[in-house]
């Protein structure tokens, strides 16, 4: 058996993301890992809930195995299987953020010998700090396709903080990554405005205020804009909204979260002061994107580069992660990455 590599978790911004990458990347190269000093720099350290989730899923798609996957646990060790799971349930018991489990489970099944189904029973499809749903499929999603990638996300029922008990089913297609240059956005075609919330805060037409706020803020710069708004059962009260810019050669977003006491016209003007800040830096990804993309430049084909609009330090600690588990290197100038396999 290979050496375990050695994963520090309280590098860089020291959360969950380097857990659940260091994962996938052992699951993908089939060399074990030991992350330890998981989520060091958060108030709670160790891990959560939706970690426990989010690793055990891990392990059963790819037939490995955990040691340490206890609630809390500030330590684990992960021996990925040689074979994969072609379906496989998660059930998320709190509202942990059924988007950053895909974040661990999508990778490793691209390598599949066939379509991998994935079902979530739990959990929240938009909670804080993770990428909302609709940003998860019409930003994240769309640059994916971009490098020859298939997968189908199916929301069934939404989940909000603090219940969650989302509902959604996803395929993974197998696919071989294709190296992209995305360092020209081309025009701009459309602004995309997805506004939704719970169907008890229909009356209050929170969607609809979500949507007034962006107005009042991209109204002014008559930017082509489509606006879609929707309604949907759920355990607890809660509104999320995305917006997608759309040019030619990429797409780049913002999104939001309605909580108690917070108006629902602020939730849309925050999201649009924030896109014109990501659309004034003129990258093709947004900082979000940025460091979610990282591992699937090293693994495509050739070589790949990107404009980002910010290198935050998610995006350097997926960087040194790959760095340790793949052949090759990652080259940073100004607001480009690049990734030169050796």
């Amino acid at each position: 058996m290979p050496d375990l590599i050695e994963i520090d978790g309280s590098k860089y911004e020291g959360g969950g993301a380097i857990l659940r990458m260091a994962c996938a990347l052992s699951t993908i190269t089939k060399n074990p890992c030991r992350v330890f000093n998981i989520r060091k720099n958060r108030p709670k350290p160790g891990l959560m809930p939706q970690h426990l989730a989010g690793i055990r899923a891990l392990s059963q798609l790819c037939r490995g195995r955990v040691e340490g996957d206890e609630p809390g646990a500030e330590e684990i060790k992960f021996f990925p299987g040689d074979g994969y799971q072609e379906k496989i349930s998660v059930k998320i018991p709190t509202a942990g953020s059924i988007t950053l489990v895909l974040q661990m489970l999508i990778l490793p099944s691209l390598f599949a010998p066939s379509p991998i189904k994935i079902f979530f029973n739990g959990g929240a499809t938009d909670t804080f700090f993770s990428p909302t749903a609709d940003y998860f499929c019409h930003v994240f999603l769309k640059i994916l396709e971009r490098m020859g990638i298939e997968t189908e996300v199916t929301i069934r029922k939404r989940g909000y903080y603090p219940a969650g008990g989302a509902e959604a089913e996803v395929v993974v297609n197998p696919s071989e990554l294709k190296g992209v240059d995305l360092t020209e956005r081309g025009p701009l075609l459309k602004i995309l405005a997805l506004s939704g919330a719970s169907e008890s805060l229909k009356e209050k037409e929170v969607a609809q205020r979500q949507l007034q706020g962006v107005r009042e803020v991209l109204g002014k710069l008559k930017l082509p804009t489509e606006e879609r708004l929707d309604y949907c059962p759920s355990q607890c009260p809660g509104s999320q909204l995305c917006l997608v810019a759309k040019f030619a050669n990429t797409v780049i977003g913002t999104d939001n979260l309605g909580k108690l006491g917070k108006r629902a016209e602020d939730v849309g003007k925050e999201a649009a002061l924030d896109l014109l800040r990501e659309q004034k830096s003129q990258a093709c990804l947004d900082k979000h994107l940025a460091d979610q993309i990282v591992p699937y430049l090293a693994l495509s084909s050739g070589k790949s580069r990107i404009t980002v609009s910010e290198i935050t330090s998610h995006c350097q600690a997926n960087i040194w992660l790959v760095e340790r588990f793949l052949k090759g290197n990652f080259e940073i100038k100004d607001n480009i990455i690049s990734w030169n396999p050796s």
